[in-house]
């Protein structure tokens, strides 16, 4: 006979023997056989002990999950945060690069000029090839003196009128100007250009001066310089770009008249002006819608 019938006969002899057996004073017997039947089923208060612990188990359950979705949407918020950060890093970089890109062009352009070159590069890079290093070379290698004649002036047997300038100060000016350390650059082209006004180097210093002005939209800076540049030194290599620059400067600052004027009139004083600075005043004119 199984175990299961021997269990059920026992309490079903149980059942029937022991109140009569116990008589009235056996009464307590009662519970102990409802204990004896939990074996078939769990009791009132392990059931209650079971989903106390069920429900406990629940709401650790619940904790866990809310703690794993508020750290998703916390490395979420921080990724974006990334992001946003690595954007505006590109961003800055690109603008650094262009920059950059356009000191280049426009040393390259301003060393095409110097050295009387046909052509010079454009936005995209196309014509004059040119190195920025070798640009500023030709721009700060001053003209030597002709032949025969001693450096500083003069002539052979006689003494220079005047000292000659230490030409490195100008050198390491235009190298600030390279390195695109505009206000340090502008400031000692100045201090050059006053220490020495009659040195061969002066006039280069003023329209650096000038055009460092103008890349700031410094206009009034820049206006005043370039008529300087104009006054002090017509006869120079860059009369023709100091008048192109202050005509540009005058439109700028709102004086479109003399400004067109200006620009119209590069020509009749510079007639071996290049095609390059003709072709801006030109341009210049008709942004300005000059008559």
């Amino acid at each position: 006979m199984t175990g299961r019938w021997t269990v059920a006969l026992f309490l079903l002899a149980f059942a029937c023997v022991g109140p009569a057996a116990a008589g009235p004073a056996s009464q307590p017997a009662q519970p102990q056989y409802l204990r004896l039947a939990g074996l078939f089923g769990e009791s009132d208060e392990e059931k209650a002990a079971r989903e106390q612990h069920e429900a406990t188990q629940d709401s650790e359950i619940a904790n866990l999950k809310q703690q794993v979705t508020d750290l998703e949407q916390s490395l979420q918020q921080v990724t974006g945060q990334n992001e946003q950060l690595s954007h505006q890093v590109q961003e800055l970089n690109a603008r650094i690069d262009q920059q950059k890109k356009d000191f280049e062009f426009k040393l390259c352009a301003l060393a095409a000029q110097q050295l009387g070159a046909g052509t010079t590069p454009d936005a995209s890079g196309n014509g004059l090839p040119c190195n920025p290093g070798q640009a500023v070379s030709a721009l700060i290698a001053p003209s030597g003196p002709p032949a025969g004649q001693p450096p500083g002036g003069g002539t052979l047997g006689t003494l220079p009128a005047t000292p000659p300038a230490d030409h490195s100060q100008y050198d390491q000016a235009m190298n600030l100007l390279a390195s695109a350390q505009y206000d340090q650059a502008r400031a000692a082209f100045r201090s050059y250009a006053d220490a020495n006004p009659n040195d061969t180097l002066t006039p280069l210093a003023v329209y650096w001066v000038g055009d460092i002005a103008y890349v700031q939209k410094d206009y009034a800076g820049a206006a005043q310089t370039f008529a300087e540049e104009l006054k002090k030194y017509p006869t120079s290599a860059r009369g023709p770009d100091s008048m192109l620059k202050l005509g540009q400067s005058l439109v700028a600052l709102g004086q479109k008249k003399e400004g067109c004027l200006t620009l119209g009139a590069i020509k009749s004083k510079y007639p071996t002006a290049s095609a390059f600075v003709l072709t801006q005043a030109q341009s210049a004119r008709a942004a300005a819608q000059c008559k």
